[in-house]
């Protein structure tokens, strides 16, 4: 068992982490207080192959292992959380169509995903079935060489900015086996989407839902066969939650670093704050939780490179844990603050607001615990 980075793997880090101070660090502030989707930056990332990370290279993917993808994610997200997050859903959805795509899917589509020249978001929450997404009800009924499609997704990331939306749909009984997957292109008749969501964090990538009246969208757009959506969709996740521990260890190390440094320049009592056992005993503890963190994601990655059998499972206790340290750590860097690590001068308070959505999305840490309990017990 090696702990340590392969030659390629440290050059990846190099690469990742010079672009997130260079291109992303300094304006992250921006971004999050304007609202700002930060395209060019975005396609800048694509340049250097982070839009199609873990996609196979025959339409241009990187070809890279999810090992790979999480050191990226954490090196982006030491710079700016909300947008990192946002590549992360765009290599998960651009992935799910490399893996069950046919060939004309890949050849249509994956082309301008890896540019970026389109983004992609991924739709399975709905307003009436979030935790319980196999109870979804946005209908696709067949049509010929269509499908109708009717009902609403909620809280989708690049909602009505995207252009490829992966879509989860009713296409049979109640219950898992009666979804199936749909790629709906930005402008089919039929498609709209709701007010951009004020929120919390992540506020440099919009979020809206993604409403369908009878929208009609290709057979040749279903990814897999009839009833193969639930288990593409969470298949899929799988990834996403890795990627999205990796985000959340990202600004956890970055709050650390800040902190740290805080340490040994405040004073109060005639002493640095460093200066404190107390304190010192603090930061000992938040770095020893984020390395664990850290250790925790590279295991769930591994998993999915090897396609272990226990992969969902240990991506599951990795996004638990990754994501609640990572916002503990966050939250205890602005403690360490004091007064500065809630006012905007300092970035704190805005990696601290965008970890914290981290503990909801890919499945709530509450299904995450679900999940880890339910392969315990199984007979």
């Amino acid at each position: 068992m090696d702990f340590s980075l392969s030659e390629e793997q440290s050059a990846i880090r190099d690469l990742a982490r010079g672009f997130a101070m260079d291109q992303m660090a300094p304006h992250a502030a921006e971004w999050d207080e304007g609202c700002i989707f930060p395209v060019d930056t975005l396609r800048h990332a694509a340049e250097l192959g982070f839009a199609a990370i873990y996609c196979r290279e025959d339409h241009g993917g990187s070809g890279l292992g999810r090992l790979d993808a999480a050191i990226i994610f954490e090196e982006l997200s030491a710079a700016c959380v909300s947008t990192s997050a946002y590549l992360s859903i765009h290599n998960m959805a651009a992935w799910m169509i490399d893996t069950f795509g046919t060939e004309a899917q890949r050849t249509r589509f994956l082309p301008k995903l890896v540019t970026m020249e389109h983004f992609a978001s991924y739709c399975l929450t709905e307003p009436g079935s979030g935790s319980d997404a196999g109870a979804l009800r946005t209908r696709a009924v067949r049509d010929g060489d269509h499908y109708v499609l009717d009902g609403t997704k909620a809280f989708i990331s690049g909602g009505s900015t995207s252009d490829v939306y992966l879509v989860m749909v009713r296409t049979g009984d109640d219950g898992p086996r009666g979804v199936s997957c749909l790629i709906v292109e930005d402008g089919m008749p039929g498609l709209s989407f709701g007010k951009k969501e004020r929120k919390l964090g992540w506020n440099s990538q919009p979020t809206a839902a993604v409403q369908f009246d009878g929208c009609r969208v290709p057979v040749a757009n279903r990814l897999g066969e009839e009833g193969d959506g639930f288990r593409i969709a969470m298949r899929g996740l799988d990834g996403g939650r890795v990627n999205i521990a990796s985000c959340s260890v990202g600004g956890a190390r970055a709050c650390l670093e800040a902190a740290r440094s805080y340490m040994g320049e405040r004073r109060q009592f005639g002493r640095r704050l460093a200066d404190f056992q107390a304190l010192q005993f603090r930061l000992a503890d938040m770095a020893t939780e984020l390395e664990a963190a850290r250790l925790m994601v590279y295991r769930g990655a591994a998993a999915l490179d090897t396609d272990d059998p226990e992969k969902t499972a240990i991506c599951a206790m990795a996004k638990r844990f990754a994501t609640d340290v990572g916002f503990e750590v966050c939250n205890q860097a602005l403690q360490l603050h004091g007064g500065y690590g809630y006012i905007r001068d300092y970035p704190i308070e805005r990696f601290l607001r965008d970890v914290r959505v981290h503990q909801i999305l890919e499945g709530t840490n509450e299904i995450m615990r679900m999940i880890v309990a339910r392969r315990l017990l199984e007979p």
